[in-house]
């Protein structure tokens, strides 16, 4: 091995000047071990061109799974948005090194059902294996893969033909549509601040820089090249807003530029534009993703992924039959640039509206490049605020008409903003709308707050009788927050399905987006639902939704436990909510203090047992995208009997608290000072004396001065005791470090090991073997008594 025995450092060193010595190899970009970019003075204007971006690693490794990692961290940080990508990707070790085209890859970049959030590192992931099945092929088929000694010649020989000094400072980079986005936040910070807007007000108007972005890149010469784009690029200029006075006279707005267009030509000049007019309709059709953020949210320009697409219309045949589409009629009213409606085929019964007349220019020119609508029946409409007799007259008959009403299908993936809600800033507009100040008492303010409530409660209450598809999220079928909604909105949910949020555009969450098909002339209340799962792999399974209207809470069985007589704190357990989605606020700490604004209930001696249940029941099912809003309930009585479950729930709360001595006495110690060779007496022996039933009256002054209510100690169970047995040699090893802490909780020996990093956050490992080998055999234990406790769980209606 030509690099042996050095550290990772020295041979990203030794490789920049033994191959790449008349390149700069100091760039650093993002998370990217190794980049390779051309020479650049101060002066030059524009970002330093990489040429390389590569995976570095000491020793020997497997040099497919390195380029694998390495693009799974450029697709997780999205680097490619930041920085311009390179030609070529790589990676190489002490061996060998190896290349691959960045072209031959970057379409996974753009895959909207793939999930970047997995550790790039995890080799067992199903991500990864995709990724390393296409890194290899090609690998192997062009022969990039290089060893130091075998092939010095042929590897400096395709550096020299591939990693021309000039050739590419000089060469205009080609647009198609995996990179427009990246230009696009490269303009963003070049050109737009040159453009004579005040962009503040011009977005309270509708204008949205993408538009002026759109003209620039579809243009030759500066001359835009699709007329019915709405902004226009003419040489000098822009024009906007064109449109046919009542005097039938053609006018428009224009600016120019403040700088006399010269980082607009600067900016140009580094690009092949037009893009090749095959990308042309999909780059206008993904207008969504020029739109920002905020913008998105309140105006519903969230782009729906093809495949539920398709698969929601093939709902819709097996609900209304194979002869839907001319037997009904469709209405997306939160169209934007019409994305639902593909795939449809009478446009004869189709309409399409949305807020942004840009994204009605958007659809008349697809339209007119073979897009299935009629131009007469899109057109710009504010769904919540202009009345019905703005609408097309042919639309209006529909909606007036009793039984033709019954046949009209409202199809929309409505917006999801919302205003006023806890811990979230307030989305400008939402809390302003017609239908917002109109059916405030009948929707209730927590789905008031909501955009997507809101277009549900105009299309039912005005509407009424039709027909709903609608993507949402289930807050209408499950959420507390929604009782007064469920109360007012009765319909028959004919069909369901429930598909990940992350697989939509710029979501983020792991939780449940569901497509459901309502008949509103059904006036029944929503009880429970059977809904097919489906993933990008296909169909997973069917889960049962229901409404919990009618149950109470597992926080209501909580609150039952508090203020018993001549109890004494020993912690305090932090609650919010009722699902899963909240239970990373729920941990036991020493205090309420240590919290802001606490919430949730002291733990005592006399409420220990159910905190435990309550703690176990919340933690031991793993949060999933399936069930974050899932509720947990009031238990049944059975429980009460289950001592075995009580202690099981017990030992797993034990080992999973936030206990801290630097916050107070440590009442959760689970040994006595002689099973782990205490230097010192413990400052509280409380829960050992729980456990064997010893706690008892000793005096007025004694700390723990009640009748003792149990003589007996808990008997546990085998996975119970494993717990116990593992948790007792991490103690014990610990107490052997001559620095240690002799009333440490797990916690504290924890972050004694583990150490955190320079954010303060704890690290995941430790450099000490033995701790890491004793604390894995204590997670494992801990696995075994969840899986145990799960079932139970739902057997005692924690969870339905």
């Amino acid at each position: 091995m030509k690099y042996s025995n050095i550290r990772e450092e020295e041979l990203k060193n030794k490789i920049a000047q033994d191959y790449f010595w008349i390149y700069d190899c100091t760039k650093i970009v993002g998370n990217v071990d190794f980049c390779v970019c051309m020479h650049q003075s101060q002066k030059e204007l524009f970002e330093q061109e990489s040429l390389l971006w590569a995976e570095a690693k000491k020793g020997t490794s497997d040099i497919y799974n390195s380029i694998v990692q390495l693009i799974l961290t450029i697709g997780k940080a999205r680097t490619f948005d930041k920085f311009l990508p390179p030609p070529m990707l790589g990676a190489f070790d002490g061996e060998k090194i190896a290349f691959i085209p960045y072209n031959d890859i970057h379409d996974i970049f753009y895959q909207n059902d793939f999930n970047w959030n997995v550790t790039p590192s995890d080799y067992e992931k199903k991500e990864f294996k995709i990724v390393h099945e296409k890194v290899k092929s090609t690998i192997d088929q062009k022969t990039l893969l290089f060893n130091y000694e075998k092939d010095d010649r042929e590897l400096k020989k395709f550096i020299k033909s591939n990693f021309i000094v000039g050739k590419f400072g000089l060469t205009k980079t080609k647009i198609d549509k995996n990179n427009f986005m990246v230009i696009y936040n490269k303009w963003l910070q070049s050109v737009k601040p040159t453009i004579a807007v005040n962009w503040d007000i011009a977005k309270k108007a509708g204008i949205i820089d993408g538009d002026f972005y759109l003209a620039d890149l579809l243009s030759r010469e500066n001359e835009t090249l699709k007329e019915k784009l709405f902004v226009l690029l003419k040489h000098d200029h822009y024009e906007l807003d064109r449109k046919i006075s009542e005097s039938g006279l053609f006018s428009f707005s224009s600016t120019s530029f403040t700088d006399k267009q010269t980082a607009h030509t600067q900016f140009w000049n580094r690009y092949d534009r037009p893009p090749k007019e095959e990308y042309w309709d999909y780059i206008v059709e993904r207008r969504d993703l020029l739109v920002p953020q905020d913008v998105r949210e309140r105006k519903g320009s969230f782009f729906t992924p093809q495949i539920w697409v398709e698969l929601s219309q093939k709902y819709l045949t097996d609900v209304f039959g194979e002869d839907w589409q001319d037997e009904y009629y469709i209405w997306d009213c939160a169209s934007g640039t019409g994305n639902l409606l593909h795939g449809l085929t009478n446009k004869y019964n189709v309409w399409a509206s949305t807020l942004d007349s840009q994204d009605v220019e958007v659809m008349h020119d697809r339209i007119k490049n073979g897009a299935n609508l009629l131009d007469d029946h899109v057109f710009q409409f504010d769904f919540l605020n202009d009345d019905f007799s703005k609408l097309p007259k042919p639309l209006q008959d529909i909606i007036n008409n009793p039984e033709k009403r019954k046949k009209l299908v409202v199809y929309i993936n409505p917006p999801y903003a919302e205003t006023m809600s806890h811990g979230t800033k307030s989305k400008e507009g939402v809390n302003l709308s017609m239908v917002n100040q109109k059916y405030i008492s009948k929707m209730g303010k927590a789905a008031n707050r909501e955009l997507f409530a809101q277009f549900l409660t105009r299309i039912y209450s005005e509407i009424p009788d039709c027909l709903i598809a609608e993507f949402s999220k289930l807050k209408t079928l499950q959420s507390p927050n929604f009782v007064e909604f469920r109360k007012f909105f009765l319909a028959d949910l004919i069909k369901c399905f429930i598909v990940p949020a992350n697989t939509f555009d710029n979501v983020k969450g792991d939780f449940p987006i569901g497509f459901k098909i309502w008949d509103t002339s059904k006036k029944v209340s929503f009880n429970e639902v059977l809904a097919d799962i489906y993933t990008e792999e296909g169909k997973e399974g069917v889960k049962r939704i229901f409404c919990y209207d009618n149950y109470k809470s597992i926080n209501d069985w909580l609150i039952t436990t508090r203020n018993r007589p001549n109890e004494t704190k020993i912690a305090f357990i932090a609650c919010l909510g009722n699902d899963f989605q909240q239970n990373n606020v729920v941990h036991i700490m020493n205090d309420k203090s240590q919290m802001a604004s606490p919430r949730g209930s002291w733990v005592t001696d006399k409420n220990l047992i159910e905190v435990g249940v309550y703690f176990a029941v919340r933690k031991c099912i793993e949060q999933s995208w399936l069930n974050d809003r899932d509720q947990f309930l009031y238990p049944n009585v059975n429980w009460q009997n289950d001592t075995e479950f009580q202690n099981d729930c017990l030992v797993f709360t034990l080992f999973n608290t936030h206990i801290k001595t630097q916050f107070g006495t440590n009442h959760w110690i689970p040994f006595t000072e002689q099973e782990v060779n205490a230097r010192e007496k413990f400052e509280s022996n409380f829960m050992t004396k729980f456990i064997q039933g010893k706690l008892k009256q000793e005096g007025n002054n004694d700390l723990f001065g009640f009748q003792e209510n149990r003589t007996t100690t808990l008997e546990f169970s085998v996975e119970a005791q494993e717990v116990f047995n593992a948790g007792r040699e991490l103690w014990k090893y610990y107490h052997k470090q001559p620095n240690c802490n002799v009333n440490a909780s797990l916690y504290d020996i924890r972050e004694y090991f583990q150490g955190r990093n320079e954010a303060g956050k704890m690290n995941n490992k430790s450099d000490d073997e033995t701790y890491m080998k004793l604390i894995n055999e204590l997670r494992e234990n801990l696995r075994k008594i969840e899986t145990k406790i799960e079932p139970k769980i739902y057997e005692y209606g924690f969870l339905k």
